[in-house]
């Protein structure tokens, strides 16, 4: 029996190492309830495929309609993002004479995001009739805001009430969890929704975006039930409600939080660039069918699992969280490169390895940089300290997914009509230049980052201790 023992804890430790949430349960919530909870994320990842994958390419492409209406479509979802910080407050002091803060937003977030999914499959086929394109450009645009609007109230909401049920020593794992689902959710759906459009029509379209909408509805209800107890003290008249302002004066007033803030800006600008264009790009310039494109998304989701791996060992064992994130910058400079010579060498896994390189990268350099966002908050201020994270990271993604799309129209335009030479008369030009201004891009959040590394305050050592991505908010 002696000789087990220490054989036993071995494999305790292992189970800690590469599975972050193993001990989240406790006897209280046990790790049944917080698979159930963790749904709400799978539907998360459903929805992030559909809206920055999926549909993307199926607009572009079979569709036809031009890549810099369906940027800006896909940019209105994340645009809302930076309402999280709102949302989330508001349910922190949320009074309900029913007892409950966060159910009220997680349900009517499912029922946004069920609404969302419902008329987009009917309002983009609109578009893509000549005499109903006005309509159709208008229908489009509310469903994607029904739609992100519903999937950042359900994941903020969600986030929160995980944060509420766990106790502070199991929390960074719980929400690893959560995070987790969201991956798996991203994969599973990348690989069935590429799987049933692979025969495109409008028929099967209008079937899977629906479908979609079902589940849901139906993954949120499960996940939502009997999660949240009752509560007198929430509709009591006596509710605390935080003041922002001295809190954002202590915020900023940190030496190196506004050169943090403006470096998650370009990196955020940089890895998102190309978010609506991977996709078309493999099948406009490779050829790929609308399956194999959508696996790419799926390859996106095992690199950002691999960026979060390596994130908690590395955090573990005490690295400077921004220099991982410099890690991150380096490692998407690379993926960029290998997308870009994709198309010359007409390789579809050299796309497919760039496309997991940029979720590594992308993933190490969220971690990073929000793990320095927490240290530099109080305890009283994480909340504000990860809303400015949030606001900066998905505002600047939005609006550089709807220049990138605008960009790669007028270059392609220019080179196909050879006002760039004989040489550069393609198509793919359009795309490489995108890549091209985020390799830039990221050459500049290194130098950004520099002079930061090091300068992290030791709370960020003790987040890193115990690192799980606690509220990671995407």
């Amino acid at each position: 029996m002696a000789g087990r023992q220490p054989l036993a804890a071995k494999w305790s430790r292992v189970a800690i190492t590469w599975l972050p949430f193993a001990d989240a349960a406790s006897v209280e919530i046990p790790l049944s309830r917080l698979l159930r909870l963790s749904l709400f994320q799978v539907s998360v990842g459903m929805m992030t495929v559909l809206l920055n994958g999926t549909l993307n390419r199926v607009m572009i492409v079979e569709l036809g309609i031009p890549a810099w209406l369906v940027s800006l479509l896909i940019a209105i979802p994340l645009l809302a993002a930076p309402f999280r910080a709102l949302i989330g407050h508001r349910s922190d002091v949320h009074r309900s004479v029913l007892g409950w803060k966060r159910v009220p937003y997680i349900w009517f977030g499912t029922l946004m995001q069920f609404g969302g999914l419902a008329i987009m499959p009917f309002a983009l086929l609109l578009m893509a009739s000549p005499p109903l394109f006005p309509v159709g450009v208008t229908a489009s645009a509310f469903a994607f805001l029904l739609a992100g609007f519903g999937m950042h109230t359900t994941q903020t909401a969600g986030l929160a009430l995980t944060g509420d049920l766990v106790d502070d020593e199991r929390r960074p794992r719980a929400v690893a969890l959560l995070y987790l689902s969201l991956l798996a959710g991203m994969l599973v759906a990348s690989m069935v929704i590429g799987g049933l459009l692979a025969n495109f029509s409008p028929t099967r379209l209008v079937q899977v975006i629906q479908g979609a909408a079902v589940l849901t509805f139906v993954l949120n209800v499960i996940a939502l039930w009997k999660q949240e107890a009752r509560s007198a003290a929430t509709a009591s008249a006596d509710t605390l409600r935080p003041s922002f302002t001295d809190v954002w004066q202590t915020f900023v007033a940190e030496p190196i939080t506004m050169r943090l803030l403006v470096a998650v800006g370009l990196g955020a600008t940089a890895f998102a660039m190309q978010d609506a264009l991977l996709e078309p790009y493999g099948g406009e310039i490779l050829g790929l069918s609308v399956g194999a494109t959508t696996g790419l998304t799926g390859a996106w989701s095992v690199g950002a699992l691999i960026g979060f791996t390596l994130s908690g060992r590395w955090l573990g064992r005490g690295t400077d969280a921004l220099r991982i994130a410099g890690f991150g910058v380096v490692i998407g400079i690379a993926a960029f490169m290998l997308v870009i010579f994709a198309a010359p060498l007409a390789s579809p896994l050299t796309l497919g390895l760039g496309a997991t390189a940029i979720g590594a990268g992308a993933g190490l350099f969220l971690v990073g940089t929000l793990t320095s966002a927490m240290a530099l908050s109080s305890e009283k201020s994480s909340g504000l300290a990860l809303g400015a994270w949030g606001a900066v990271q998905t505002t600047f993604a939005g609006l550089a997914i709807a220049m990138g799309g605008a960009l790669r129209d007028i270059v392609s335009s220019l080179a196909v009509s050879d006002e760039l030479g004989h040489t550069l008369a393609s198509r793919a030009t359009g795309y490489a230049t995108i890549y091209i201004i985020e390799i830039c891009l990221l050459l500049a959040t290194l130098v950004v980052l520099g002079p930061l590394v090091g300068q992290t305050p030791a709370a960020a050592r003790k987040v890193g201790n115990r690192f799980g991505l606690t509220e990671f908010p995407t």
